[in-house]
């Protein structure tokens, strides 16, 4: 059965055409629906009373926002999501109390120990372990999803001691989570001044010029802050194209002596102090889930010259100094196009257009009463946009195996502790949270790979011949290895439950429909419709369970499914 299985699934690999054949729909915001159908807008028409089956629509609305706003969909978030409509399931979802990393963090210290030698699980997993039970399992989808967003963004990786201080990287991460529908400003300057940033960009213990002995403020976070955080290196439209000067180059948004002003502000801040002790500039132990301090005997002093002509001015404290340059970046008209385009990227399509980008932008500028930076109002305006319908993506395969972990409902078999660490996940994918290989993530927006007709396509910078094959075999390790997620031998192990499926095994057309729902979100092509179609019939004499397999594990190998291809490809 297993050789049968591999065969069929590279047939279909190899011969499947792209193509989303399955059309698509407007995510209606107001789930109305258009004529009569859309998100929870019912039927229409019969005169019935009673309660209507969504419409083909309203499923379709349910499925694409679900699979862009969530880890991944579950059949009952589908149909619930088609009922209520896509505008109270976001509501919901703004409202949903945070589910926050670091609780679970110190849940597994409780257990096992920070410190303990001979605990059969490394410290450095509980993080991990963490993430996975969130992505997996927390109700504020929503939120995790965006945070995740961020951390490609605002990137810190476990590095040095931040990967054996699950604390410090569980809590940077919870930053994220507190910060994601909240405002700019306030994530910017939260950013700033969390250890784990100020140790892996290294304006923690930052000291002020002391010309005896020929030292000067360190630039790293000064020019990332800039580069990577807020207004990218050349000036932009609203629409994020690049401004031009009069012989038609880009025009730099800062330079060296910007890079050397800013460096002064993040001076004299150091870590927090640990078991009651009082904090010490330049020697106290890494506190890394505790915000840094101001020494303002180690904060240079005097004006600073910042963007746009703005001048700090002399006689501040070093917090006063962090709090006007926060200002001065976040006010700077680049941030809403530069961050807005690559929160798109990161959630809808790696290649909006700049009308899209302008109408992110707006919001960025002003949220309709007055305020900028509303990320709460940016993610709906993203999420809601008349170009997500007809948006094309490459699924990350990190997010690829997380969603079928979800929508094939892992759980722990016993007890309540998943215990995942993702470490063959990370390997196959080339990536997992918080671990990119430099400040500049695990791939760049910006990347263009070649024969791509001009188009940015970040995620195909991590896609090699090893990779495609590997989440080829990440999928049949879901679905016919013993531990679907490899999480700790010392935790309970996690398994699928595919009863809901395998009751579908006698209604063909009913479960493509759902497998086209949950894992294609109206992409899935004729062609690979057809594959699954033909191969689930020539396994006819195998049992329900080995037929629903075969039919998911060729869904989840297909190219369209890799590929989410709508209009604009």
């Amino acid at each position: 059965m297993k050789y049968y299985v591999i065969v069929l699934a590279l047939m279909s690999l190899l011969s499947a055409c792209g193509g989303g054949g399955g059309g698509s729909a407007s995510v209606d915001p107001s789930g109305s629906g258009g004529g009569g159908s859309g998100a929870g807008g019912g039927s229409g028409g019969g005169g019935s009373t009673g309660p209507s089956e969504p419409t083909a629509d309203a499923y379709r609305d349910a499925a694409l926002i679900l699979d862009i706003g969530t880890f991944g969909a579950r059949y009952s978030d589908v149909e619930s999501v088609a009922e209520i409509g896509v505008d109270t399931w976001l509501d919901e979802q703004f409202s949903m109390p945070i589910s926050l990393h670091e609780p679970i963090v110190r849940r597994y210290a409780a257990q096992y120990g920070f410190n303990n030698q001979d605990s059969p699980i490394p410290v450095g997993h509980f993080r991990r372990f963490a993430f996975f039970e969130n992505a997996l399992t927390a109700p504020d989808q929503l939120r995790q999803v965006t945070a995740y967003a961020l951390t490609q963004l605002f990137v810190v990786s476990q590095t040095g001691v931040l990967g054996n201080n699950p604390l410090g990287l569980s809590s940077y991460y919870d930053t994220l989570l507190t910060h994601s529908f909240g405002n700019y400003r306030d994530l910017l300057r939260a950013v700033t001044l969390h250890p784990a940033m100020g140790f892996y960009l290294s304006h923690v213990n930052n000291g002020k010029t002391d010309p005896d002995a020929n030292t000067f403020p360190d630039e790293n976070y000064a020019r990332e802050v800039m580069q990577l955080f807020t207004i990218g290196i050349y000036e932009l439209n609203p629409d994020g194209t690049q401004k031009l000067d009069t012989d038609g180059r880009p025009i730099p948004t800062y330079d060296n002596t910007d890079i050397r002003e800013f460096s002064k502000i993040f001076t004299g801040l150091a870590y927090a102090g640990a078991d009651g002790q009082e904090p010490q500039f330049g020697r106290n132990r890494a506190v890394l889930h505790a915000p840094m301090v101001m020494f303002d005997g180690y904060h240079e002093q005097g004006e600073k010259y910042l963007l746009n002509e703005f001048v700090v001015p002399d006689g501040q404290t070093g917090i006063q100094d962090i709090d006007d340059a926060v200002d001065n970046l976040f006010n700077h008209p680049n941030v809403g196009p530069f961050v807005g385009k690559q929160m798109i990227q990161r959630l809808v399509s790696s290649n909006p257009s700049p009308e899209y980008v302008s109408r992110i932008s707006a919001v960025f500028a002003d949220n309709g009463n007055g305020v900028r930076g509303d990320m709460q109002a940016v993610i709906r305006a993203i999420l809601t946009d008349p170009e997500v319908a007809d948006a094309s993506r490459v699924r990350e395969p990190f997010r690829r195996f997380i969603a079928a972990n979800r929508a094939l409902n892992t759980a722990p078999s016993e007890g309540s502790d998943i215990g995942v660490t993702g470490l063959f996940v990370q390997n196959v994918t080339g990536q997992m949270v918080l671990t990119a290989p430099s400040v500049f993530n695990f791939y760049s927006p910006f990347y263009r790979p070649q024969g791509g007709q001009g188009l940015v396509s970040p995620e195909m910078q991590i896609t090699t011949e090893d990779t495609i094959v590997g989440v080829t075999n990440l999928m049949f390790q879901l679905l016919y290895g013993d531990r679907p997620m490899h999480n700790n031998p010392e935790l309970p192990a996690v398994r699928l439950d595919l009863t809901s499926m395998v009751s579908l095994a006698d209604d063909k057309e009913e479960l493509l429909t759902r497998i086209e729902r949950l894992f294609f979100a109206g992409t899935m092509s004729e062609h690979t419709r057809a594959v699954i179609s033909g191969a689930f019939d020539e396994a006819a004499s195998s049992t329900p369970a080995d037929r629903v397999k075969l039919a998911l594990y060729l869904a989840l190998s297909a190219p369209d499914q890799a590929v989410a291809e709508r209009n604009t490809l």
